[in-house]
């Protein structure tokens, strides 16, 4: 399936909503529900892969390697979070130029100090808003296309207040950030300034987490508030999360899975969803006896 590039996506008439993927059979999942791009969310590889927080301890390989999968799957657009490029400028181009040659669309980059956290988490610090601009600079010089897009976060609302942020953030878009996101705006009076302040100056992110800091709205309100893009970055693992401790009650108090049952899918509707005939088929193209042997 072809999609349009995330430029072209941003550059129509709609908001582009990007749900979280962790993995290439969650972001083949979202293909296949209709979306248009995904985000990979740091996050969610920390939640699934590691059990773990995001309070960065993934690695810019581990995070490389999980585009390559879901690249190897499917070529919907991927934006992906880079954290704080996982080092200083001269880090931040290496991780442009892997990200992008493993595939990625776009790559978040973020002004936290390391180590990282969630932005709806207590606790964060900030580095210097200079040293930012030098690490969106190296960005947009290492990249090997404009088509892949540079999204400059702030994390300043939580630790310096709205108008530091925005200060920050026009920092970022003069030092040529594709995409801005100000993480966490505490309320909608917050979201109405800054989404005002930029207004058909670039393309606006807004994320929205359950339970987080920032008031929850559906993307059609997002829209008309001023955002061309929104991310949920971790609704997939929350949804999992819930799923699996539901199954594992049930197994562990039924003893087997048909209590469960109408909630899954069983190893015939598995293996159509993934597409394993074709791909047997597709494969068996090359088996030996389909070759003579020329003696």
């Amino acid at each position: 399936m072809t999609h349009p590039l995330l430029s072209q996506q941003l550059a129509g008439d709609g908001i582009v909503v990007a749900p979280g993927v962790y993995d290439a059979f969650s972001a083949a999942s979202a293909e296949r529900a209709g979306f248009s791009v995904a985000y990979l969310s740091g996050a969610s590889i920390a939640y699934s892969r590691f059990g773990r927080p995001d309070i960065g301890l993934v690695s810019m390989d581990e995070v490389a390697q999980t585009v390559l999968t879901i690249r190897e799957r499917l070529d919907l657009p991927l934006i992906v979070d880079a954290d704080t490029g996982f080092g200083n400028a001269l880090n931040v181009q290496r991780t442009v130029k892997l990200f992008e040659r493993c595939g990625a669309s776009a790559l978040q980059i973020e002004d936290q100090s390391m180590p990282k956290r969630c932005g709806h988490l207590k606790g964060k610090t900030l580095v210097k808003p200079e040293e930012v601009v030098g690490k969106i600079k190296a960005a947009t010089d290492a990249r090997a296309s404009e088509e892949t897009l540079i999204i400059a976060r702030t994390d300043a609302i939580a630790v310096e207040g709205l108008s530091a942020a925005l200060d920050r953030a026009e920092m970022f878009v003069e030092a040529g950030a594709d995409v801005l996101f100000i993480e966490a705006p505490q309320d909608d009076d917050q979201i109405k300034i800054l989404t005002r302040h930029f207004k058909g100056r670039i393309p606006l992110l807004a994320n929205m987490v359950e339970g987080g800091l920032t008031p929850m709205h559906d993307a059609t309100e997002l829209q008309e508030m001023g955002y061309k893009l929104v991310i949920f970055p971790g609704g997939l693992v929350r949804a999992r999360a819930r799923m699996e401790q539901d199954y594992f009650a049930s197994l562990k108090a039924a003893g087997w899975n048909q209590p469960f049952r109408d909630r899954m899918l069983d190893i015939v509707e598995l293996n159509e969803l993934l597409g394993t005939d074709q791909l047997l088929e597709d494969g068996s193209r090359y088996d030996a006896e389909n070759f003579e042997v020329k003696k």
